[in-house]
């Protein structure tokens, strides 16, 4: 829903929908691509929906008050004269990439749930770290000690440990004390490290 307020301004949501398809508990949810109460960009791309990061496609839809929807399509028509085309071979290939998705989804989900159990049956076990709720994707967010920056302790991790994850910087926290994981990773390299991070603290 939106606010009076937020109609009457000139704002535009931006909505990235790259793990939409990436619901962890639930029904799928809302796409703003049906918004239509104000102007609306959403995004997606191959990377995300069907773990092709290297076919570089990706996607844009708007939608809002027709005014609103129109002006901007006729900004981002000069937008998209300005810069290349997506290569020809990759087009031709979408919709067979997409009708492909299904399988590598269920396959993902099936693991970042395995993953995110197990990291959940790990935090069990000890009190100085937790975890964010994760809706969708393949991320987990872990509120961790803050005693030093989580740059350094990332690095730290990966030259000591071998253990490979990103400071909460990464993903713009105002502050220390959080670091994100993966839960795509084969779920015995998963456990292991997910045991050896939580044993430095």
């Amino acid at each position: 829903m939106f606010s009076g307020s937020m109609l009457g301004s000139e704002l535009a949501i931006i909505a990235d929908e790259v793990f939409l398809d990436f619901a962890l508990q639930g029904n799928a949810p809302f796409s703003f691509a049906q918004n239509t109460a104000g102007l609306t960009f959403t995004m997606s791309g191959l990377s995300k929906i069907s773990g092709l990061p290297q076919m570089k496609a990706a996607w844009l839809v708007t939608s809002g008050p027709e005014q609103l929807e129109s002006e901007a399509l006729a900004r981002l028509e000069i937008i998209a004269d300005t810069y290349l085309s997506m290569n020809a071979p990759v087009q031709w290939a979408i919709p067979t990439f997409l009708e492909q998705r299904h399988p590598f989804q269920k396959q993902l989900l099936a693991r970042v749930r395995r993953n995110l159990a197990e990291l959940d049956r790990q935090l069990a076990t000890q009190k100085s770290c937790a975890r964010l709720v994760v809706e969708a994707g393949w991320y987990a967010v872990l509120r961790i000690p803050a005693t030093r920056s989580d740059e350094e302790l990332a690095i730290d991790l990966l030259a000591q440990k071998n253990i490979y994850v990103h400071p909460g910087h990464f993903y713009d926290f105002p502050s220390e004390g959080f670091l994100i994981v993966s839960l795509i990773t084969r779920e015995e390299e998963f456990a292991a490290g997910v045991k050896l991070l939580l044993s430095i603290f």
